[in-house]
């Protein structure tokens, strides 16, 4: 049997998301409220809690060729110290939407920004899109 390395601590949870956004330094309330209606749109999902600091829309199944295999949020956000995170979890590789979104820093599946008025919402919906079809692709249902 592979060794299939610790549990992932992401999952969903059963925690009301709108306690947590209102947990949360008041800076984001207003923009963590439209990031939920904007995911609800773009996904056709309802939120659910993450690991218990993000929330998250729909998921998928993934099995790794280390045999790791596990579920995890097909897109979401995280309202953090210094920013708000958005997951893309597909990553950054179409140029021509990310030179279009506006101002943002990038992680490995992670968007950082610090207000959503930095960002064009519709050009975020292109790059979610995009994320959403690229899983679906490598981690069909």
């Amino acid at each position: 049997m592979a060794n299939m390395g610790a549990e992932n601590k992401t999952k969903p949870e059963s925690a009301s998301v709108t306690d947590f956004i209102k947990k949360q330094p008041e800076k984001y309330h207003e923009d963590c409220f439209k990031l939920l209606d904007f995911f609800k749109e773009v996904t056709g999902e309802e939120p659910v809690m993450w690991g218990g600091s993000i929330v998250g829309f729909g998921q998928y199944h993934y099995k790794y060729k280390t045999g790791r295999e596990g579920d995890m949020l097909l897109a979401g956000f995280s309202p953090r110290k210094t920013s708000l995170t958005i997951y893309v979890l597909a990553g950054f590789g179409n140029e021509k939407i990310m030179s279009r979104l506006g101002t943002y820093k990038t992680g490995k599946s992670c968007l950082y920004v610090k207000k959503l008025s930095d960002i064009d919402l519709n050009v975020l919906k292109e790059l979610t899109l995009f994320s959403i079809n690229g899983i679906n692709e490598i981690y069909p249902k």
